[in-house]
């Protein structure tokens, strides 16, 4: 869910030109016109596995929390303990309604003991917002929305590392081979600070870079320059969504919504019960989803016709009645077979079950699988 006015003007990354000169193709994505290819959706996938690509993702949404109370804030806005996260540690966390329903699902950094960043989904940027500056009203603390000031490059991949250690004028604030994974330091790019998470979406090591959008083009340049060495290639929004899908990582307006339960989604774990203070959905979360209430399943199947969102599932071959929907599915690149996620009705949810996709008429066999459907090797 999104407040973006589809009647207002399209808004640009500032590395737009660079896009354009590079050939890509161009989608709406909550209102930014975000490169959805260059090449090919394959070849950008590919790459990503074998060796990198270069995502500019400033589209996303930061918003910064500072004060003394900042730690307890969050755990009461959030369904996580935040407070408890190490400096310069990542957290995934929910942002939650009263109803226990999904506003948003966030990472979180620790910047400092009262300083806090909160990263958003671009689509849920302005919902986001509010509910956070809502929340604070009772806290010592400061709520700044800093999306439209910073960009972010996500360079993902085998070789990212070796990348971005060798382009001109970008320094880490230490080694970045001892960073570990969902970890961040600080950094420069030609005197100018950065920040560098060991973070991204693709089930892929990587690094994201949050840049002053100042400097966000003279960065990708530098990258690209760097890069050309490991052959290097930028990848759009499609092949975004084909690398996280073999992840298993959910993506929000298809398997997170307004009315899904952290726990209907296998996020359970991510709502934090066990801590000893209130967070907003608690009472919600507590009570949980219904018995029968559909539950997120991966699945994979034979052949070669996928199964894409809004998709329905049957139990049977013959059923009269869907017992499930496709939120996400593609060919899988890497697999070579079509894989899926979908919510279906417990009673089909046990893995191996077999259950039936209906592809534009005709309903093709799949089994349920556990997800993640790809692990890179480490």
């Amino acid at each position: 869910m999104t407040s973006v006015d589809p009647h207002a003007e399209a808004r640009f990354s500032p590395l737009h030109q660079a896009h354009v000169e590079l050939g890509a193709s161009f989608t709406d994505f909550a209102g930014w016109q975000m490169p959805v290819r260059y090449s090919s959706d394959l070849a950008e996938h590919h790459a990503v596995r074998t060796n990198a690509g270069i995502f500019d993702l400033s589209h996303m949404a930061e918003i910064r929390v500072t004060g003394p109370d900042a730690g307890t804030y969050l755990d009461y806005t959030f369904a996580g303990q935040l407070s408890a996260i190490a400096l310069m540690q990542a957290k995934y966390s929910l942002l939650l309604n009263e109803a226990g329903g999904i506003i948003d699902d966030v990472v979180v950094y620790r910047l400092g003991d009262t300083e806090f960043l909160v990263v958003a989904n671009a689509g849920n940027r302005f919902p986001a917002v509010e509910a956070m500056q809502a929340r604070s009203a009772r806290f010592d603390v400061t709520v700044v929305d800093e999306s439209d000031d910073v960009a972010l490059i996500a360079v993902q991949g085998p070789n990212s590392r070796s990348i971005l250690n060798e382009t001109a004028g970008f320094a880490a604030g230490g080694d970045m081979i001892s960073l570990r994974y969902y970890r961040a330091m600080n950094g420069a790019f030609n005197g100018t600070p950065l920040f560098i998470a060991r973070t991204g979406y693709t089930g892929e090591d990587g690094f994201e870079v949050y840049v002053p959008v100042a400097h966000a083009l003279a960065l990708w340049e530098a990258i690209m320059s760097a890069g050309e060495a490991y052959d290097l290639v930028p990848a759009g929004l499609a092949s975004r969504d084909t690398l996280r899908l073999e992840a298993g990582m959910p993506l929000y307006g298809h398997e997170l919504t307004l009315t899904t339960y952290p726990a209907q989604a296998g996020l359970g774990r991510v709502v934090n019960l066990a801590k000893d203070t209130d967070f907003i959905g608690r009472a919600a979360s507590e009570e949980g989803p219904s018995a029968t209430a559909p539950v997120l399943v991966g699945l994979i199947a034979q052949g070669k016709r996928a199964g894409r969102a809004g998709y329905d599932i049957y139990g049977t071959v013959d059923a009269a009645e869907p017992s499930g929907e496709i939120t996400s599915g593609a060919l899988s690149p890497t697999l070579g077979y079509p894989i899926a996620m979908a919510y279906v009705t417990p009673a089909l949810a046990r893995l191996g079950t077999e259950v039936y996709m209906d592809v534009r008429g005709t309903r093709i066999p799949a089994t349920v699988a556990s997800l993640p459907f790809y692990s890179r090797k480490k």
